[in-house]
């Protein structure tokens, strides 16, 4: 198996993306561990993984919490030994971070930069020490393609988070580990569908790409895996666009 011996932490984990991770990772031989606000929906989620042969352990995390970052990174050390591949997948996105600044105003504004920008710092740096003993590792952050035009406070913060991708993998290169981004375009996330009005989904599929349908969550699987894989050694501080070919941010 190709991961086998590997352990990925990662957060947001519950749902969407994240158990998407997991359970591709899982699959092929690696210790996963379901990083998740809701504590409870991370442990059917970790049950579900388990049931299907796969090492799955479920933590307790809020990523905009740098102790709680380190309680659960420390939980996973003691459970599985270290961690090899961080995915910074949690994050605030729904619509309502997408007004203008001065309508979201200072308390979510924060809040969104406090989960989307500073959780990316608390759980790459919480795992800095482990990667290193183990002879390196691989992080992987979720922007968005709202960062290319970014005209609202979560484009800004998928912006922000290009920027913490090329600054970490500078940062940790001597150590062996490799830092990328994965920028997903329109997808068929439940959110995503539930969120968005369906004649911004349709101009985006049938306008905007050109690829003309809406983006599976295994095209973002699929880009992961590469950027995780051996074949990506070379690859650290990049950000790879997966958005079949959308002219703009969404």
């Amino acid at each position: 198996m190709e991961f086998d011996g590997k352990v990925a932490f990662i957060t947001g984990a519950a749902q969407g993306f994240g158990y998407a991770f997991a359970e591709s990772l899982g699959a092929d031989g690696a210790s996963v561990v379901i990083a998740d606000v809701n504590s409870q929906a991370g442990e059917v989620a970790a049950a579900k993984l388990r049931d299907q042969g796969i090492k799955a352990l479920a933590v307790a995390c809020d990523v905009s919490d740098s102790e709680s970052v380190n309680a659960a990174i420390a939980a996973s050390i003691a459970e599985f030994g270290g961690v090899d591949i961080l995915i910074n997948n949690a994050g605030l996105h729904l619509t309502k971070y997408s007004q203008p600044f001065h309508v979201l105003g200072v308390k979510d504004t924060k809040a969104l930069f406090d989960v989307n920008v500073l959780g990316v710092v608390y759980c790459t740096l919480a795992c800095q020490e482990t990667m290193t003993a183990r002879g390196g590792g691989s992080i992987i952050n979720i922007s968005s393609m709202a960062s290319n035009m970014p005209g609202s406070p979560y484009g800004v913060s998928k912006l922000a988070v290009r920027g913490l991708t090329i600054a970490f993998s500078r940062e940790f290169a001597n150590a062996n580990i490799r830092v990328n981004a994965i920028s997903p375009g329109l997808m068929a996330t439940e959110a995503a569908i539930a969120d968005l009005p369906n004649d911004m989904v349709q101009n985006m599929i049938n306008v905007q790409q050109a690829v003309h349908r809406i983006g599976s969550i295994d095209d973002i699987v699929n880009m992961m895996r590469f950027l995780i894989s051996e074949k990506a050694s070379f690859v650290t501080g990049e950000t790879y666009r997966v958005s079949g070919g959308a002219m703009q941010g969404i």
